[in-house]
């Protein structure tokens, strides 16, 4: 099994109506998340981007690559796959 490691730019939003931040990845569409603290939004966007990767590897999805993740908020998630797919420069 190979293990490949990605870094995103996130961007974290206060969230005015409950509190807290949420998070959206703009290289992932579609993939947000939200957490109490910053720090846990944070920890949440890495979850989230680990899990959007799995399973663009399961269904042999290309994965988006961000060619120069620059955002004031990073985050970077490993995954292990069989078969890697092909990137994709985002």
């Amino acid at each position: 099994m190979v293990a490949h490691t990605y870094t995103f730019s996130v961007v974290l939003e206060d969230d005015e109506e409950s509190g807290g931040f949420v998070v959206h990845v703009p290289a992932l569409p579609g993939c947000h998340t939200q957490g109490e603290t910053r720090e846990e939004a944070i920890e949440m966007a890495r979850d989230a981007v680990a899990g959007y990767l799995e399973s663009l590897l399961s269904h042999n999805e290309p994965i988006p690559i961000e060619a120069n993740p620059t955002g004031p908020v990073r985050v970077t998630a490993t995954v292990k796959a069989d078969v890697h797919a092909e990137a994709t420069a985002a």
